[in-house]
């Protein structure tokens, strides 16, 4: 299968076209860059680089998308894209995990935490033991994302940017990655079902943003 995948929600912007036969996993045209933010200005352009290095659309069977959680604007911004470049090619859109394309970054048997910095003592976790997923991804202080990971026991993988904010057990091996592997991401979209992998954003906390508490031009209240 021929598919082409999008990164925006973390600290990468990744468009590429990948072959997935199985477990392997063959580039065929990437563009891949650290970034904090700025996806919305350099997204158009990479992809259409890396597709155009893969040879073009055709042949392109399915595109992914990280649907978080991540970064909010990030993560629309590559929602947006995909989408409308899946309607425009008649091509369905999958969602993936950014927590769970995370842990298929890192190679290797045994525990795996992935973990993304959620700012204010928090981070987004999910868990995994021999490949199968300990529970659904949630928001947990640093405190219990700690407990969690110690209970994984040595030898323990932690990847992400929130990784290196936790105390793990002793022989843990941290990989604080700025995003996911587009590889890991071309992996997952192949052997996700459309029907149930929508392509939808992913949210574990609520907005920082508050609404204004006032319309333009509105006087503001007296003091009390």
């Amino acid at each position: 299968m021929r598919v082409l995948v999008i990164d925006t929600a973390l600290g990468l912007c990744s468009a590429g076209v990948f072959g997935v036969e199985g477990a392997l996993v063959r580039p065929l045209g990437l563009r891949s860059e650290a970034m904090a933010r700025g996806h919305q200005e350099r997204l158009a352009g990479m992809a259409r680089d890396a597709v155009a290095e893969a040879g073009g659309f055709a042949g392109v069977q399915r595109i992914g998308v990280t649907v978080g959680p991540g970064s909010f604007t990030g993560l629309r911004v590559g929602l947006a894209f995909a989408q409308g470049l899946g309607a425009a090619l008649g091509r369905p859109v999958v969602g993936v995990s950014t927590l769970d394309a995370l842990a298929a970054s890192v190679e290797g048997a045994g525990a795996t935490a992935a973990l993304i910095d959620a700012r204010r003592g928090q981070v987004y976790a999910r868990f995994w033991r021999d490949g199968a997923a300990l529970g659904a991804a949630e928001a947990l202080s640093i405190e219990a994302a700690g407990e969690r990971a110690r209970a994984l026991g040595a030898g323990a993988r932690l990847v992400g940017s929130g990784a290196g904010l936790v105390t793990a057990a002793e022989g843990a091996v941290v990989s604080d990655l700025a995003g996911p592997s587009p590889e890991a991401l071309a992996r997952l979209t192949a052997a996700a079902d459309p029907r149930e992998a929508p392509p939808r954003p992913l949210y574990l906390r609520a907005p920082d943003a508050t609404p204004p508490s006032r319309l333009p031009g509105q006087p503001r209240p007296p003091a009390s």
